[in-house]
């Protein structure tokens, strides 16, 4: 709904942990160092408000562990006890294979992939992992003694927790995902529960589920535990709520109530709150530093009501928000002239804003991977009387370049000199731009029709609402509107884009998905949708082809400009059935060309790219922030950037571990 994730497709080869940009490797995974340009310059109250709510965004950490497994917290404290105090051989291949297994556990948040959403499959013995944790005094353990046997069935038991969110049609998909969202609450009876609490006449409604658990009491009746202070993860929410406090206090003008704001709602869980705090968070365009902070995003429920806990602290990238700014200034255009059904388009854009940010922090399910890109508020409600507010993460995405330089992946995977040379002079650019409009324009475009209230889409709705956002990006990213603007200085831009879109959705993502498995991660499904469904409408023109050339598999587009029609003619059905809230067209769309995976195709892919001995997935360290006081005074903070990730992660647990071990 309101993110988009950067597939980490180029990464460096063989010998590049001795870069300064990469900090650690394991499994499918490099772990990057960004830093914050910027900083220093900042006006001292500003350094200030970024350090308190850093600190707020660090303390949310145990809930979204929790959120994705309830077992989770058991897990990661069991084994960082035995990192810790392991006495044994620590070169042994099982000892190493531990280690990987826990470092994939800190960068997931849990026991589950953090995109495939399948569990860990660990390298190690049951036998191996038992006698290491018996070598380990029990008083070191202390509570965790009580669960060892549910910590070892996690590990080793394929059919207990197996998937974090399972999608599959015909599943229900409450009892199968191990997500801690619901307790003994089947599908049907969650989404009684839910449509009950609709009222479609509300023209403000809030955002039902989003802040809670709903479980199932011993007399049969179901109620929701609220995340609040004094509530379900109150310990952790207490310390967000301290140090928002202390944020508001060096706050200025309307930021200062914006932060009042969440604050209340941390306290009482009123969704009213939330939505309170949402309209002044929206309307403030003109903070420099700002942030995200609560129960945001429900990608994680398969139902779309829980959302999982974020956090991020930013400030402005002044020369980089001339583009935002120019796409902003022309929102209406873009809305006027979208291929959508008249109907369906906004007669009035309101309070569109976007930036260009360097962020400062990442907390929550933003950390260790982050998306590249934001879209907020989510209420349909909100952004239509409004408007919503776009960034686009610019070091972020500048270290994700950095990091992936010299690879050889276009090389391996792009056929033609003339896409990747297109490619090497403005792909970042293009990504930078198919972000902007993503989030800018694409996730506020659009509305529904009387009495749709945006929840029917149920479990399609994610991916869905991402692939309408990147239609409208991809549409209009090749419209001259775009030179006209200033902002690109060709249709090549565009067709970069294009060329490494088509190829990434039908081909090189499928290195993010194990052998035998079909595609899950609502982004994912997204960019297959969408590539399989031009290729499909494009084939009796061949706008898109698959070559076959030295015995390998090649993705190319012929004709660009039937391929953004194609783009248009899909955000025109798309938007329909997002407005009329379809959910059989919806379904049929996303199962038909977003979910199957060819096996053999697969298996080529996965081959080329250990060939080539690169990652398909990046994630980061968080710089570290250090208040300078004189007298009692605050006088400056000190930015640095460490270069170990095990360091920060142990450390994370040290000093912002609130919650008890199962909630």
């Amino acid at each position: 709904m309101a993110l988009i994730t950067t597939f980490f497709a180029s990464c460096s080869g063989p010998g590049e942990a001795e870069t300064p940009w990469i900090v650690d490797r394991f499994d499918d995974v490099k772990v990057i160092r960004y830093e914050v340009p910027g900083f220093d310059a900042l006006p001292l109250e500003q350094k200030e408000l970024v350090y308190y709510l850093a600190e707020a965004a660090k303390c949310g950490r145990d809930i979204i562990y929790d959120q994705n497994c309830r077992y989770n917290l058991a897990l990661r404290r069991t084994l960082e006890i035995l990192y810790e105090n392991y006495a044994g051989d620590r070169d042994c291949a099982e000892w190493k294979a531990v280690e990987k297994y826990l470092k994939k556990v800190w960068f997931a948040n849990g026991v589950h992939h953090h995109y495939s959403n399948d569990k860990f499959t660990p390298e190690f013995s049951e036998a191996y992992l038992t006698e290491a944790l018996a070598s380990v005094p029990a008083e070191r353990f202390g509570e965790l003694n009580d669960r060892r046997e549910t910590v070892l069935r996690l590990i080793f038991d394929p059919d207990f927790c197996s998937s974090r969110l399972d999608q599959r049609a015909g599943v229900d998909m409450l009892l199968s995902s191990a997500s801690n969202y619901y307790r003994d609450v089947t599908q049907a009876e969650a989404e009684r529960f839910y449509a009950a609490m609709a009222d479609p006449s509300d023209p403000e409604p809030v955002s039902c589920g989003l802040n809670s658990r709903l479980t199932k009491g011993d007399d049969g009746r179901l109620r929701e535990e609220v995340w609040k202070v004094g509530g379900l993860y109150s310990p952790a929410i207490e310390r967000i709520v301290y140090w928002l406090e202390r944020a508001e206090a060096v706050a200025e003008g309307t930021q200062k109530e914006t932060i009042a704001a969440l604050a209340s709602y941390y306290r009482t869980g009123d969704l009213r709150e939330f939505d309170r705090y949402n309209i002044l968070w929206v309307k403030d365009t003109l903070s420099n530093v700002d942030f995200v902070n609560g129960f945001i995003e429900t990608y994680g429920d398969p139902l779309g009501f829980k959302a999982s806990w974020e956090a991020m602290v930013n400030f402005r990238d002044e020369e980089a928000c001339h583009r935002t700014e120019i796409i902003s200034e022309n929102a209406q255009w873009f809305e006027d002239h979208s291929p959508v059904a008249p109907q369906y388009r906004k007669k009035q854009v309101k309070g569109v804003s976007a930036k260009v940010i360097t962020v400062a922090i990442l907390g929550g399910d933003c950390y260790p991977a982050t998306p590249i890109g934001i879209n907020l508020p989510n209420a349909d409600w909100i952004r239509k009387e409004y408007g919503s507010k776009s960034v686009t993460i610019d070091n972020i995405t500048y270290a994700y370049d950095r990091a992936a330089q010299g690879d050889g992946f276009l090389e391996e995977f792009m056929l033609r000199a003339e896409d990747r040379e297109r490619i090497g002079k403005y792909g970042k650019l293009a990504d930078d731009l198919h972000t902007d409009l993503h989030e800018c324009l694409g996730h506020g475009s659009g509305q529904l029709a009387p009495g749709v209230t945006g929840s029917e889409l149920r479990s399609y709705g994610s991916t869905l609402e991402e692939a309408r956002a990147d239609l409208f990006a991809l549409y209009y990213l090749g419209d001259p509107k775009m030179v006209e603007l200033g902002l690109v200085p060709s249709s090549d831009v565009a067709k970069a884009q294009y060329a490494d879109y088509i190829m990434n959705g039908l081909m090189t993502q499928l290195a993010r998905i194990e052998p035998g498995k079909n595609i899950e991660e609502a982004h994912m499904r997204n960019r297959k949708l969408i590539a399989q469904w031009c290729y499909e409408r494009g084939a009796e023109d061949r706008v898109i082809e698959w070559i076959e050339h030295d015995g390998k598999r090649y993705v190319v587009v012929n004709d660009f400009e039937a391929l953004r029609s194609l783009f248009g003619e899909m955000l025109s059905e798309v938007q329909r059935i997002k407005s009329e809230g379809d959910y059989e067209a919806g379904a049929a769309l996303v199962e038909r060309y977003g979910v199957q995976v060819d096996p053999v195709l697969h298996e080529e892919v996965l081959r080329r790219y250990r060939a080539l001995n690169i990652e398909p997935y990046g994630g980061f360290v968080n710089p570290e922030y250090e208040l300078v006081e004189r007298d009692g005074r605050v006088v400056d903070v000190k930015v640095t950037y460490p270069n170990n990730y095990v360091e920060q992660m142990l450390g994370y647990s040290r000093d912002y571990s609130f919650l008890p071990t199962e909630n």
